[in-house]
């Protein structure tokens, strides 16, 4: 076997997969590798580059399914649905630019793996929750299927979400059916301007709460996109109803200040950047991706801010927190305590150097029974423990 393993079916996939199993070769497994960066380092002598298998398998925009191979890239998904008027709902993030590397590089077994979402997650879920069913090789070198190609289909559904989020640490999705849905007519966004953190996540938590059905709610701190700060708001559907829920939230948030309508035009762009962490791309210092309750955000970076260089903007109605330490140092320590502090959460590490980035836990250390459960879930998958080891956690 060569250190590149480049499979073109399913069936190089289990050959390589079950190779490597018996001889206990740890393989890395990759895409395209524009999200290699996250996590840590995988330190193995052979990659598992799934970009040969690529291509759309079935895709019935009547019935709103789609099935397409692991590598096929999610740019030319997202072309190809947009054509027929319709989109992936859970709108990926392109961790690219963020990362280094040139926009739209990624597959959509790279966004499976990784469970990606944009803004619209907190109306529409993760991309987790738009997967019918998937094909996969687990660290056995075993082939299996889990759920199925049709809307209606829930057998095996559990299995595809424990998949989604996994690195490629349980098993090398070959091809994955997802739901897609129409694309709204029209976009629109309410813009306030030169709000305080605390105020902003006010409003966006009042607007969530509303029947406007935002699909969007995020507050962009002064300096980050503009001198002035900009809670925004997205509205989407048929352009009657956009106006109509725009003049209600719009009377729901009068009393926070001047109210500025972007069309569609304006719209798509700003809540693209917002997606990508555009704030954060370009510039030094080490990022992190912070979850914690909405109404939580503004007094974690409040606390952060006291002592440490950051900047910092809010997605999600404030319960996604993007925090870029400017001096480019980790301070986890300090992040992880204001998180907890401040009722619990999640903190993740997404851009440092590669050195830095091993030498601390990348993502949220689980409490012991979690943590318990998911080595058991690694064992039962890959018990020789040969697919992407230690991506997510130091030794597993």
């Amino acid at each position: 076997m060569d250190a590149l393993l480049k499979p073109r079916n399913a069936g190089e996939v289990e050959e390589a997969v079950r190779w490597a199993a018996a001889e206990e070769q740890p393989l890395e497994v990759i895409g395209t590798g524009s999200k290699r960066g996250l996590g840590h380092p995988v330190q193995t002598a052979h990659v598992l580059d799934l970009s040969a298998l690529a291509g759309v398998e079935t895709y019935e925009p009547a019935e709103l399914v789609l099935t397409v191979k692991a590598g096929t890239p999610i740019a030319e998904i997202e072309a190809l649905v947009e054509e027929n008027g319709q989109e992936l709902s859970f709108e990926p993030m392109d961790y690219g630019p963020l990362l280094g590397r040139p926009a739209g590089g990624g597959t959509i077994g790279g966004v499976l793996a990784a469970n990606l979402a944009g803004p619209r997650r907190i109306k529409s879920g993760a991309a987790r929750d738009h997967v019918l069913g998937m094909e996969a090789v687990s660290g056995r070198g075993e082939q299996f299927v889990s759920g199925g190609k049709v809307v209606k289909n829930v057998t095996g559904y559990d299995l595809p979400r424990a998949l989604c989020g996994s690195f490629g640490t349980l098993a090398v999705t070959t091809s994955a059916t997802l739901k897609v849905n129409p694309k709204p007519e029209t976009t629109a966004t309410l813009e306030i301007s030169g709000l305080s953190d605390e105020d902003a996540v006010t409003a966006l938590c009042r607007a969530m709460g509303s029947s406007a059905e935002v699909s969007g709610a995020a507050h962009l701190p002064a300096g980050l996109w503009g001198e002035t700060a900009r809670t925004v708001l997205r509205l989407e559907g048929f352009q009657a109803s956009v106006d109509y829920r725009f003049q209600s939230l719009n009377s729901l948030l009068s009393g926070f200040g001047p109210v500025r309508r972007l069309e569609d035009g304006d719209s798509r762009p700003l809540w693209a950047g917002i997606r990508d962490a555009a704030p954060h791309v370009g510039k030094a210092g080490t990022v992190w991706r912070v979850s914690v309750a909405p109404t939580a955000g503004p007094g974690v970076v409040a606390q952060l801010k006291e002592k440490l260089p950051l900047s910092a903007f809010y997605d999600w109605s404030g319960g996604l927190v993007w925090i870029c330490f400017e001096d480019g140092e980790l301070h986890e320590a300090e992040l992880r305590a204001a998180v907890a502090a401040s009722g619990g959460g999640h903190a993740t590490l997404v851009r440092a150097t590669g050195a830095v980035a091993a030498s601390v836990p990348v993502f949220q250390p689980q409490p012991e029974a979690l943590a318990a459960l998911s080595r058991r879930l690694k064992e039962q998958f890959d018990p020789n423990g040969i697919l992407n080891p230690g991506r997510m956690v130091t030794g597993v």
